[in-house]
């Protein structure tokens, strides 16, 4: 499918009660190739009323689908992957056109974001209550689980599937409706994602999708209604900050998965091939623009030279390109403020004593490129040791031992994930005991896996997504008390 015909093939209306529609005030929302910087499509732009009608879509489907056989709902998850799966290459191109991932990456992300689908499929006729009996003898205790009811859901637009499946995939699962909000740079996916759910048969109303350039006029009153029964948002931690005090006044039941500043641990008895290995994947998975990438490089002294040397060769030999192309390991960051926010990082870690081993500035004629870059002797007070990056930037500083590595992988108020390269079983467990983050990568680069829940501590939100504790954010626990 050539890429004109793959745009042709995605609605480019609100998905609203089983039905395509345009927005309600006719506006509209461009979106870009941030390859090119050219419009690629336009797509419907929601108005606060048809957020509304949105949520009463999902208000009205809610009691059937929560009636719904489970091994119905798993039949339509399982359905729904196979037919993902099926038409990975179009979803591929679909992504890298909006978002400019290369298409080797796009593949892998259809992959990984239909496996939510399979996963929860399976997780769906295993939610289960107890029986007992109350220690004094004189009642009976059963507990069930319930689906929470309508949930709003505000998806990112660095993976703009799997940052939707693996949270529609356990709401259907657990037999909750929803308003799905992705990102006004990157609806494309989503809606195809919809178009695709109608196909198998998933009823009206129980996913709804709204695009919009007007989101907080059209989220807020959502949030605030109170038939809403649950939010859960992917993004920046100061969005999710005022997503959570909106909030509060319904005490709705919220999952956040917010913004990372992840650790790179290389200790001296590291495998550095194998290190260097996992850097590439931890760095530049979606060129870096993942909350998951790896953002300080701590690296023992011993062994920082020789480290640094190989990752800069590696990221040396990366090639920068749009997506599409044949041989493109590296795409476009996602706008002109993304780039610009990067090479703003670089030029104050540079000006406060750190050397550029490679890259260090932005790249082509057309497009929003930045060079594989590695930095070393970077101070501890740069702004990129602080910050989230989200680009393909490497910044290097030392260690001295393994209590002061730890001490500084956790000088950071976020707390998602942290990576550790080793061979000493001891210091696995010591430095991933140490470590104040909800995921750990020992020894590999990549941790996201629909089967583990993922998330974070501190700033970096609460909840989990993917496992068996995913489902568990959809469902509500019902005590009964009976009389024997």
């Amino acid at each position: 499918m050539t890429e004109k015909e793959t745009l042709d093939s995605v609605p480019t209306g609100l998905f609203i009660g089983g039905e395509w529609r345009d927005s309600s005030d006719g506006s509209t929302i461009d979106v870009e190739d941030p390859a090119t910087g050219k419009t690629l499509v336009s797509v419907a732009s929601a108005s606060p009323a048809d957020g509304a009608a949105a949520l009463d879509a999902a208000v009205a489907a809610q009691a059937d689908w929560a009636a719904t056989a489970p091994r119905e709902r798993a039949e339509l998850l399982r359905s729904a992957f196979e037919l993902i799966t099926e038409r990975a290459d179009h979803f591929a191109m679909l992504m890298t056109l909006e978002m400019g991932k290369p298409l080797a990456q796009s593949k892998g992300e259809v992959t990984y974001g239909a496996e939510f689908f399979r996963w929860f499929s399976e997780e769906v006729v295993r939610i289960a209550g107890r029986w007992a009996t109350s220690p004094d003898g004189n009642t009976r205790l059963m507990t069930m689980k319930q689906p929470v009811g309508p949930v709003l859901m505000i998806t990112p637009w660095n993976f703009p599937l799997a940052m939707g499946t693996r949270k529609i995939g356990p709401a259907i699962a657990a037999g909750c409706t929803m308003v799905v909000k992705p990102a006004s740079q990157t609806p494309l996916t989503m809606l195809a994602l919809a178009d695709l759910l109608k196909e198998v048969g998933v009823p009206d109303g129980v996913v709804n999708v709204v695009s919009t350039s007007q989101t907080g006029d059209v989220m807020e009153p959502l949030i605030g209604d109170p038939r809403l029964r649950k939010l859960t948002f992917t993004g920046s931690t100061p969005v999710g900050k005022t997503l959570v005090r909106q909030s509060a006044d319904q005490l709705l039941r919220v999952s956040m998965e917010l913004g990372g500043n992840a650790p790179f641990l290389v200790f001296p008895d590291a495998d550095l091939d194998q290190a260097v290995q996992g850097a590439m994947l931890a760095k530049m998975r979606n060129m870096g623009e993942a909350c998951t990438a790896a953002n300080r490089f701590l690296v023992h002294e011993s062994v920082a030279d020789e480290f640094a040397t190989k990752f800069a060769e590696k990221m040396a030999a990366e090639v920068v390109g749009r997506g599409t192309e044949d041989g493109v390991t590296v795409g476009p960051l996602i706008d002109a403020k993304q780039r610009d926010k990067v090479s703003e990082l670089v030029d104050d870690a540079t000006s406060r004593g750190a050397s550029v081993v490679t890259g260090g500035s932005t790249t082509g004629d057309a497009g929003y490129f930045f060079q594989p870059t590695v930095l070393t002797d970077v101070s501890p007070d740069a702004d990129l040791f602080r910050e989230e990056i989200f680009g393909p930037v490497a910044p290097i500083t030392t260690f001295s031992d393994d209590a002061k590595a730890v001490q500084m992988a956790n000088d950071t108020e976020y707390g998602l994930v942290a990576y550790a390269f080793t061979t000493d079983l001891g210091r696995m467990i010591r430095v991933s005991e140490g470590l104040e983050f909800g995921m750990v990568g020992i020894n590999q680069g990549i941790v996201s896996n629909p089967a583990a829940p993922f998330g974070g501590v501190k700033q970096s939100g609460f909840g989990r997504e993917g496992g068996p504790e995913g489902i568990e954010e959809y469902l509500c626990v019902k005590y009964v008390g009976i009389a024997p």
